[in-house]
């Protein structure tokens, strides 16, 4: 492998790492053009969408393309990624050593155990809850993380088993308003609206809806767009879930 080809995978694979993560657009261009820059080339061209990136280098007449897969929300990988350009930038690294340690970040990155993100949805469901809601209803906020959790357990295990889009959000809302339900009319709550308001928020792509606004206003307007109607998709997917409790029981 020739340095640009290797400088170009080292790139790529940063990119697209970062933009799995749920980075913005604008970060992953300026951390593909600091690695190629830091690297010795005096410009790299950058082109990135949410499902693929484009580079190339001054040096080589070639164009390389990246296919970006999947896309989720994981921060770790993104801080890595951007925490191991800087140690490049400062002579920590070589191109070689960088791109094994960004192999190592894809592949090995840890995550929090499932039972905890679970946990960690119940415990926002019942905080979100009091903030939309303006009021302590602490009748209502075990019910809220109760539905929150399960919502979020369904949600995850149906996103493994199917690559269908907004099926596993709207399989997870549906589960959040039937818990919700079925708990006040146990009498376990007493304000379902709130309680639903409440344990749906770990469902909401609070995260694409920001990095859409955010890509938009850095003139990424292509991946603004993109990502923007991928999160209203979503968010469509989360109403209508609640909406066929709501119409049916």
């Amino acid at each position: 492998m020739t340095t640009e080809d290797l400088l170009l995978d080292t790139c790529l694979l940063a990119g697209r790492i970062m933009i799995e993560g749920g980075s913005e657009m604008y970060r992953v261009d300026d951390t593909m053009s600091r690695i190629a820059k830091n690297a010795g080339e005096r410009s790299a061209m950058v082109f990135t969408t949410p499902t693929g990136i484009f580079a190339a280098v001054s040096s080589s007449p070639l164009v390389q393309l990246s296919p970006v897969l999947r896309r989720g929300i994981d921060m770790e990988k993104v801080a890595r990624v951007n925490n191991l350009s800087r140690q490049f930038a400062a002579h920590e690294l070589t191109l070689p050593e960088l791109r094994e340690e960004l192999i190592k970040v894809d592949q090995h990155t840890p995550y929090f155990p499932f039972w905890l993100q679970v946990l960690a949805a119940g415990l926002c469901s019942t905080t979100l809850m009091v903030i939309f809601a303006q009021a302590y209803d602490w009748f209502d906020m075990p019910l809220a993380a109760l539905a929150g959790a399960v919502g979020y357990w369904v949600y995850a295990r149906v996103s493994r088993l199917t690559n269908v889009r907004f099926i596993a959000e709207a399989i997870g809302a549906l589960c959040v308003g039937l818990a919700s339900w079925a708990g006040v009319r146990l009498g376990i709550g007493h304000n379902l609206d709130n309680v639903i308001v409440g344990a749906v928020m770990p469902l909401v792509p609070g995260v694409a809806i920001t990095n859409s606004i955010r890509d938009m206003l850095a003139g990424h307007l292509i991946s603004g767009i993109a990502r923007g109607m991928e999160a209203i998709l979503s968010a469509c997917a989360i109403g209508v879930g609640i909406a066929v409790i709501f119409r049916f029981l």
